[in-house]
């Protein structure tokens, strides 16, 4: 075998081998051409197959996307998790007036069999108790301490229903809008971000052990004085990443 020949071999397996590395069940998640057009304009922003992949959300999990919205992760893990796996995807009466019409839309034609759709309030959820692996917020944790009419979610909700669901060690995700340490709780209602250390001390102190963070949605540019709905950052504000597991 010439020189030049070997070379080409070496290159035909260096390239199986990174493909190998590179193609899993989270960027075949990611590059189903299924999933609906206004869900690839979101994972830029996003980047859902390294944040999946770092939350180790795995074939056969049943997973709770809680406060899903119109079903962008859900979706995702749908695929992830496979056959043998379930999805919840959870919505309270807030969030199902927002997002109704892409919740029906997603699930049209039971086109995500394995994922089950779940109108209900935290203390109402029809679940069987600690039967999730996983669950993930997405934007949605600092809701915790919004405070409207009408809107019921607190932390004496939320917490107990993280910990009646999960399974011992089962993992949650928290992705939100980056808040300025120091700023505790008091964003929730005004520019709808969270202060990470506070998420931290909040989760540790309600029987959960933080895990690992994550920068993939680090976003040095963003101002963290402004609204995530100023037009200015929307879509690309800095959002933390945090892996907390039930004791």
């Amino acid at each position: 075998m010439n020189t030049s020949t070997v070379r080409a071999v070496l290159a035909a397996f260096a390239f199986c081998v990174a493909s190998t590395v590179h193609a899993d069940i989270y960027d075949d998640a990611v590059s189903m051409p299924s999933r609906p057009m206004p869900d690839h304009a979101r994972d830029e922003s996003f980047k859902p197959a390294a944040v999946l992949r770092f939350a180790g959300v795995k074939p056969g999990d049943t997973a709770l996307d809680m406060f899903a919205g119109g079903g962008y992760f859900s979706e995702l893990l749908s695929s992830v998790v496979g056959r043998s796996g379930k999805v919840y995807m959870q919505n309270n009466g807030a969030y199902l007036s927002f997002s109704g019409d892409a919740i029906e839309a997603r699930l049209a034609g039971n086109r995500l069999p394995n994922v089950q759709r779940l109108d209900a309030e935290l203390d109402a959820m029809n679940v069987p108790e600690h039967s999730v692996d996983f669950i993930i917020l997405s934007m949605a944790y600092h809701d915790v301490y919004y405070s409207a009419d009408g809107w019921t979610v607190t932390p004496e909700t939320f917490y107990p229903a993280l910990q009646r669901l999960l399974k011992p060690g089962g993992t949650v995700l928290i992705l939100d809008h980056l808040g300025e340490v120091g700023t505790g709780s008091s964003l929730g209602n005004t520019l709808h971000r969270i202060d990470p250390e506070f998420t931290k001390a909040d989760f540790a102190s309600h029987g959960f052990e933080f895990v690992a963070d994550s920068q993939l949605l680090n976003n040095p540019e963003d101002d963290l004085s402004l609204s995530v709905f100023d037009p200015q950052i929307q879509g690309q504000t800095s959002k933390f990443v945090y892996k907390f597991t039930a004791r």
